[in-house]
């Protein structure tokens, strides 16, 4: 045999030995709308837990890096607004505690519940994610680095975690944002479902 014909077959075989990647494995996956989730079972036939970890998060991450969230996540100390994710109006800031300045807080304009009528969000508990939880701009592996760091997700550990994503009704007022706005894809049960299985396949994240 060759150099040239054994060097080949080397290669092919150094090929099929990697394990896929979840790009590779994600026309594999069911089609879904893009409002929708796939659900845990859809990821089922990644044998491979890196690659599953990786594919199930980035699922989650039609969540994640929705209007949604990231509006409460900002770069800055100013948040955004609407599916554009524009600069808040009026001009606000996040403050000492994310509840804003002392001069105008969150719940000035947002109360406990949305107000349709002139299209003001609501929730008991409004405020901004922490400096250190800002992820807008940011890859989906940087966020998910981010958010399973204790140092930078608020002190959680992976169950407390798991807990706020399947739970927290402010997380879940990302699938009942009022009119004029576009909900989270899924529900929060799907992501919530996501993120667990993420973590039970070893809470691998994307490169």
């Amino acid at each position: 045999m060759s150099k040239a014909i054994l060097f080949a077959v080397i290669v092919t075989m150094a090929g099929c030995a990697q394990p896929p990647t979840s790009q590779q494995t994600s026309a594999v996956l069911p089609a879904v709308e893009a409002n929708e989730l796939r659900p845990v079972s859809a990821f089922s036939s990644i044998r491979e837990k890196r690659t599953r970890a990786v594919a199930l998060f980035e699922e989650a991450g039609k969540v994640i890096q929705h209007p949604r969230c990231v509006n409460c996540h900002p770069a800055t100390e100013r948040p955004t607004q609407t599916d554009l994710m524009q600069p808040h109006q009026p001009w606000v800031v996040r403050g000492a505690d994310g509840h804003g300045a002392p001069a105008l807080q969150c719940t000035t304009c947002h109360h406990a519940t949305n107000y349709d009528p002139a299209r003001v969000p609501g929730h008991p508990q409004w405020h901004l994610a922490p400096e250190s939880m800002a992820w807008q701009g940011r890859s989906l592996g940087q966020i998910c680095e981010q958010v399973k760091d204790p140092a930078r997700n608020g002190g959680k550990d992976m169950e407390a975690l798991l807990h706020h994503m399947e739970a927290d009704s402010l997380v879940g007022w990302g699938w009942n944002p009022g009119a004029g706005r576009t909900p989270a894809p899924g529900n929060q049960a799907q992501f919530g479902a996501l993120m667990r299985a993420w973590a039970q396949s070893g809470a691998h994240c994307p490169q």
